[in-house]
């Protein structure tokens, strides 16, 4: 009596291995885009407090561009993974680019500012791509992500 596993064993085994690494790749790719999309968010942290001070001190209207918000020409604000930060009408816009992922390359996530109408001293709640506008806010400037959906941080889909 022969111990020990058959060729057909084998190849079955080697085969549900392969089919399990079919599908971990994908999913530990998307995790990699997901933390480069929320790396390039954090770099509009500079960008938010120089609308945020514009926004205040012009009695309630926005910068319309990154000069207008004390900020650098938009591709003076780069990061790792991030290329460009603009300012247009308020809306911060993040494109990515760098060392980013190929299927980041080029592609752009929005931050959009709600504020309270007639109350520039309250602080501006800044809203990704389709967050839901918070009671009693007004959302201003468009939208220009084209990050698709899966790739977003949780507060960035409605």
């Amino acid at each position: 009596m022969e111990r020990g596993f058959s060729w057909i064993e084998m190849l079955m085994v080697l085969a549900a291995l392969g089919l399990l690494g079919l599908i971990a790749i994908p999913a530990m790719q998307d995790g990699a885009l997901k933390r480069q999309v929320k790396d390039g968010i954090t770099l509009a942290a500079v960008a938010e407090t120089a609308v945020q001070l514009a926004y205040t001190t012009g009695g309630g209207k926005f910068p319309a561009d990154n000069k207008e918000a004390g900020l650098p020409d938009s591709d003076k604000i780069v990061g790792a993974v991030v290329k460009d930060v603009s300012v247009n009408a308020g809306a911060i816009t993040i494109t990515y680019g760098n060392n980013a992922s190929k299927a980041l390359e080029g592609r752009k996530v929005t931050l959009r500012p709600a504020v309270v109408p007639d109350s520039p001293v309250v602080p501006i709640a800044w809203l990704c791509h389709d967050a839901g506008v918070p009671k009693n806010m007004e959302v201003a400037g468009k939208d220009d992500t084209d990050v698709p959906p899966k790739w977003l941080p949780v507060e960035c889909r409605a």
